[in-house]
């Protein structure tokens, strides 16, 4: 369920993810006050390693390749929406989709689908999944039976569920973030992030994880809404969410794997192996964002969250994995944005191909019947964002 709040009611956006029904046991929405701190922007000067920004068009292949695997009814165990939308290449040339909630089953001849089987229907809900692609052809990784699929991160009850961050390599295994949420009432808004825990999975079997770890989670930072490999070390991005102000903090840990020691930036500059000393680094955020290598700098990718419901995709820049991110410039304002419909969570995928940095971004409606209408709403779009 997406946690979502309506400017029409005088609330504020925050993280939107799937909208499924609450029996789905996924979150409904959760109100935050419109009194929220103001977010301060970043200097608008541009970074002296920002790439000069060359435009943005739609990736055909990548939104053509999901559009028309998601229609296709030769199985009905298969992925038919979702969000979340992160990726990993492996060392043999597949590409490892990390998803959040997902709709698996039939896509009906008008482009409707069936409700979820809480409500009597025939749809799947799952709170995380995978799909591989190679070759072009993709294929849907959950748990279970094909009767009776389950999410690859199974929860511990039915109070508790994972939605999926960032993912890497390490040793050979993939390793998948998830943050746990948990209901702790009968009311619709009695739930909460719990925890972050790193999940690791075989290349080759990756309906279950193997071993399940805990991550740093003490102070209220949801790590890890982006994973970057650099100079020996991997840094993790979170974010830590307010409501209306969210704010990048950033971890590292030295070598490949996200078990090592992690130390966290603090307000100096400086290192500290104290979760409690991680700063607020700057707000605008959103709870998934990406930091990508591109020429000699380095490039902030997020859906502005400066502005509640933003359409716009922004970009910023740093001539370190550090920061400071500065000179904001607009990348591509989403066409979905109307009425209902919003969009959230962009975020660059720099290992696969395309006509510039590939940014994969998520449509949602606050409607939940619109996701039965149009199955095309709960589906990522991709785009080709141009630097030179």
């Amino acid at each position: 369920m997406a946690r979502i709040r309506s400017a029409l009611l005088s609330l504020v956006a925050v993280t939107a993810l799937a909208v499924a029904p609450q029996q789905a046991l996924a979150a409904p929405p959760k109100p935050v006050p419109s009194t929220a701190a103001a977010v301060p922007e970043q200097p608008s000067t541009p970074s002296p390693c920002a790439p000069t920004f060359r435009g943005t068009s739609i990736d055909q292949r990548l939104t053509s390749l999901f559009t028309n695997y998601g229609n296709d009814n030769s199985r009905l165990d298969d992925w038919t929406g979702a969000d979340g939308t992160y990726s990993v290449r492996l060392p043999n040339g597949r590409e490892v989709w990390v998803f959040s909630d997902t709709f698996l089953g039939r896509v009906n001849p008008d482009g409707s689908r069936p409700p979820v089987v809480e409500e009597g229907g025939t749809t799947v809900f799952l709170n995380n999944s995978f799909a591989v692609e190679r070759d072009g052809r993709l294929r849907t990784i959950h748990d279970g039976t094909e009767a009776k699929p389950t999410a690859v991160m199974k929860p511990r009850d039915k109070n508790h569920w994972f939605w999926a961050g960032d993912a890497t390599l390490a040793g050979g295994l993939l390793e998948v973030t998830y943050q746990e949420y948990e209901r702790f009432g009968p009311g619709a808004w009695d739930w909460r992030w719990h925890r972050n825990v790193v999940a690791r999975f075989p290349q080759g079997r990756l309906q279950r994880p193997v071993s399940v770890h805990d991550l740093p989670s003490g102070h209220g930072v949801a790590w890890a809404s982006a994973v970057l490999k650099d100079g020996g070390h991997t840094y993790v991005y979170g974010v830590e969410d307010l409501g209306g102000t969210k704010y990048m903090h950033l971890a590292r840990v030295k070598g490949q794997s996200l078990l090592g020691d992690w130390e966290f930036r603090t307000a100096d500059g400086a290192w500290s192996r104290d979760e409690a000393d991680s700063a607020r680094l700057m707000a605008g955020v959103a709870n998934e964002y990406s930091v990508s290598k591109v020429g000699d700098g380095y490039v902030l990718i997020t859906h502005d969250t400066t502005e509640a419901l933003s359409a716009k995709i922004v970009a910023y820049a740093s001539c370190s994995p550090t920061g400071p991110f500065t000179g904001k410039q607009v990348v591509y304002t989403t066409p979905e944005t109307n009425g209902n419909v919003f969009t959230y969570n962009a975020h660059a995928h720099p290992a696969i191909e395309g006509d510039g940095l590939v940014v994969s971004y998520n449509v949602n409606s606050f409607v939940n019947t619109d996701h039965y209408r149009d199955v095309s709403i709960y589906r990522p779009r991709f785009l080709n964002v141009k630097f030179g």
